[in-house]
């Protein structure tokens, strides 16, 4: 049995644009570039789908922040810093000898 391919995102969007542009056939693309025409119709589904997201207002989203966790996690990095200055101190008299 073999091992699963992971193709890259590039890859999957050149042979989805080979297939959008009707040129050849969609098996001809799969022996071309190695992979299952099951594969082909699924990403060049997936770019006619998405395509929509790219001429979207604003470009790019920007990631939301999650305040909570932001002051969650500036909490644990207090405590942290805390311990290992703590710990510091007290391990200076076995390091130093």
């Amino acid at each position: 049995m073999s091992k699963r391919k992971n193709h890259s995102p590039e890859f999957k969007a050149k042979v989805a644009l080979e297939a959008l542009k009707g040129e050849r056939t969609v098996a001809e693309l799969a022996s071309q570039f190695g992979v299952h025409p099951t594969m082909i119709h699924s990403w060049k589904r997936a770019l006619l789908e998405g395509a929509s997201g790219v001429f979207e207002r604003g470009g790019k989203k920007t990631p939301e922040i999650d305040e909570e966790q932001v002051k969650e996690l500036h909490a644990k990095i207090g405590e942290l810093a805390v311990a290992n200055d703590f710990l510091s101190r007290k391990l200076k008299p076995w390091i130093s000898k």
